[in-house]
């Protein structure tokens, strides 16, 4: 498929990326600092999910406060829930994501984030502390959707 072999050819740009500056080939068992080096540089594409649970809000960007989706292509996307199907059905889909950086914004019938990735919301302070406050980011979780419906799955203390 098209998206397995965008993957294969990232990732061959990347082994020759590392053989240029001679570094060794390493496996990443903890995925949170692959994750943090890609938010580092696209902690100003950020965005949180909306109480209605299947749509986003952008933050502190050029579309800041524009409501965007994921795209449907994305492996984070959720179909929205059925209110006809019985809730049986659904106890093992995962819940959306709360927080999310995306690579870009695509206006088709909707303005869907493509390339998108989960993040913590405590990252964006670590790696733009000059670009987010603690206060603000509290803030925007506050107004998010009730735990008990939607986990950050990105975070272990959850």
């Amino acid at each position: 498929s098209r998206s397995m072999r965008r993957a294969r050819d990232v990732r061959d740009q990347l082994m020759k990326m590392l053989e240029r500056v001679e570094m060794k080939e390493t496996r990443a068992h903890d995925l949170d600092n692959v994750k943090k080096a890609v938010l580092s540089g696209f902690f100003y594409h950020t965005a949180t999910l909306n109480r209605d649970g299947q749509s986003y809000r952008t933050i502190r960007s050029g579309a800041m406060g524009n409501t965007v989706y994921l795209h449907p292509s994305s492996f984070l996307y959720r179909k929205p829930r059925n209110p006809k199907k019985p809730e049986q059905e659904h106890e093992q889909e995962k819940p959306p994501v709360k927080w999310l950086i995306y690579h870009e914004l695509v206006l088709t019938s909707k303005e869907f984030m493509r390339q998108a990735l989960e993040i913590q919301p405590k990252w964006l302070l670590e790696v733009a502390p000059h670009y987010y406050k603690a206060k603000d980011i509290e803030e925007m979780d506050r107004k998010m959707p009730k735990a008990s419906k939607v986990a950050n799955r990105a975070d272990p203390a959850l």
